[in-house]
């Protein structure tokens, strides 16, 4: 880069918590920015007013749809139109519209974070399992109330060993959790909407949909959410499960149905349930607040240092790389065409 050369700017929405260092690193080849915008209305303004031209990519978490809301076709549009990458700093890229980045003319390339969020998910889906097959989240309330296991004690939970556990999108985490579940003597089943090669079912049975709701013991909901899983389970489902499944969501909320989940728990269809994800977060339905067979997390799969820290380098290093290179370490698969 000469003298008389322009770096291209990096626009940066939300924080970097743990990874600063890379992230200045990265002022070497770019210039960095921030929105001074506190609201969607006012980073629309910003947009469009010319303040961020010459922006070429974008780094962008979950909590800063405090700031843009969602990155839906309105925000795309106003995005300016030097910007030709977006990372997001997830796992899940419901947030960001995928199909508006990808009409864009040039398009804008969006890259998420695949794996760095494996284990520390995988990680809390077990926890959720164990203490949703154990029934344990009754005595903890009793014992905090002062009542030890209560009057009566609640009802006898159930092992995990030998117990059928079925992965719905067996992807990283899904694969994770699998190794995971084994090591408790489970026997895990999945359904993807195609089959994994051998090497990475490594051993896990392929099923059909309704083989998996009507064969598991539990159920793992770990697919990403978008127009064709939103509410894959419902009613319907829940009819063709076994009486007394236990049912674990650490994927998106809206995968499930949380009325059609309720009315399962409180009929006893579902004997227990384990959730780190809610339709409408940080809003919790209040037929899961008010029942005591239901292990809630508030949104904490990746709630770690390490997990986080990981995240954060992914995400700066599809930027490097797009800069650098103009490839991105990991485009999201609708745009593996682009």
């Amino acid at each position: 880069m000469t003298a008389t050369d322009v770096k291209p700017k990096v626009l940066l929405l939300g924080r970097i918590v743990h990874a600063t260092k890379t992230w200045q690193s990265l002022s070497e080849i770019a210039e960095l920015v921030q929105p001074t915008a506190t609201n969607r209305a006012e980073f629309l303004e910003e947009c469009r007013s010319g303040k961020l031209g010459g922006v070429v990519a974008i780094y962008r978490t979950l909590d800063s749809i405090s700031i843009t809301g969602l990155v839906d076709e309105e925000v795309v549009n106003a995005f300016p139109s030097s910007v030709k990458y977006l990372a997001h700093c997830g796992a899940g890229y419901d947030q960001v519209d995928v199909r508006a980045c990808s009409a864009r003319n040039p398009p804008i390339r969006v890259s998420n974070v695949p794996t760095a969020v494996d284990d520390a998910t995988a990680d809390v889906n077990m926890f959720l399992i164990i203490g949703a097959l154990r029934n344990f989240n009754v005595g903890m309330q009793t014992l905090r109330e002062g009542k030890w296991r209560g009057q009566p004690a609640p009802i006898l939970g159930h092992d995990p060993e030998g117990k059928v556990l079925g992965i719905l999108g067996m992807g990283g985490i899904g694969r994770n959790l699998k190794r995971k579940a084994e090591a408790f003597g489970m026997r895990v089943i999945y359904h993807n909407r195609r089959p994994l090669t051998e090497e990475l079912a490594a051993g896990a049975q392929y099923v059909s949909f309704d083989e998996l709701l009507a064969t598991s013991d539990v159920i793992s909901l770990n697919l990403p959410l978008n127009k064709n899983t939103r509410h894959i389970i419902s009613k319907p489902q829940f009819d063709k499960m076994k009486d007394g499944v236990v049912v674990v969501n650490t994927a998106r909320g809206a995968v499930m149905d949380e009325e059609a989940l309720v009315n399962a728990l409180d009929s006893g269809k579902v004997y227990s349930a384990g959730l780190d994800v809610f339709e409408d977060e940080p809003e919790i339905h209040p037929g899961l607040l008010r029942n005591p067979n239901v292990m809630l997390v508030p949104h904490m799969g990746t709630w770690t240092v390490e997990t986080q820290t990981a995240m954060e380098e992914y995400a700066i290093e599809n930027l490097r790389l797009a800069l650098e290179t103009g490839k991105l370490k990991s485009p999201v698969p609708e745009q593996a065409d682009l």
